[in-house]
């Protein structure tokens, strides 16, 4: 029975993480779609509220995919001197451990800075913003394997 909700449980990280990227990458393209102007690394456009609300599910939906791997994985070496004494299962749980974080905090930054780009009700001009909101949406796919790895190392 553990190892059915253990299987249910990756199954539900890697959709989240996958429906995640996706709509990151859907985001990137409803993006491009609006009007702008570019000249060298400036440009001008009009923000895409499709692609803010897709951002901002997508950023949400990778949040929670990482705090439902983490609560379930949970921490079975935690102090240094542990670390050193783990077997490679556990030292290997928390590499990936890290790396979730890792892909976490940039994948989370880059669609939230995507997304903030398109919450504006007029045209704004600024640094290019491209291609945030698609790589965003591939460190989520890129978070999915760190997760799975995570939460199997950990229960092994």
């Amino acid at each position: 029975m553990a190892r059915i909700v253990g299987i249910f449980a990756c199954f539900v990280i890697v959709v989240m993480d996958i429906i995640a990227g996706i709509l990151g990458i859907r985001a990137e393209a409803a993006q491009n779609q609006v009007k702008h102007l570019r000249l060298w690394l400036l440009e001008c456009k009009q923000p895409s509220h499709e692609a803010f609300t897709l951002g901002l599910i997508a950023a949400t939906l990778l949040a929670l995919a990482h705090i439902f791997a983490n609560l379930l994985g949970g921490c079975s070496v935690c102090t240094e001197e542990e670390i050193s004494k783990a077997s490679p299962s556990k030292q290997c749980s928390l590499a990936c451990l890290v790396l979730t974080w890792v892909s976490l905090a940039v994948g989370l930054g880059l669609l939230v800075i995507g997304t903030m780009a398109n919450n504006k009700s007029r045209t704004s001009c600024g640094l290019s913003h491209h291609n945030f909101l698609s790589l965003g949406g591939i460190l989520c796919f890129v978070h999915a394997g760190f997760s799975v790895g995570y939460y199997v190392t950990a229960t092994a």
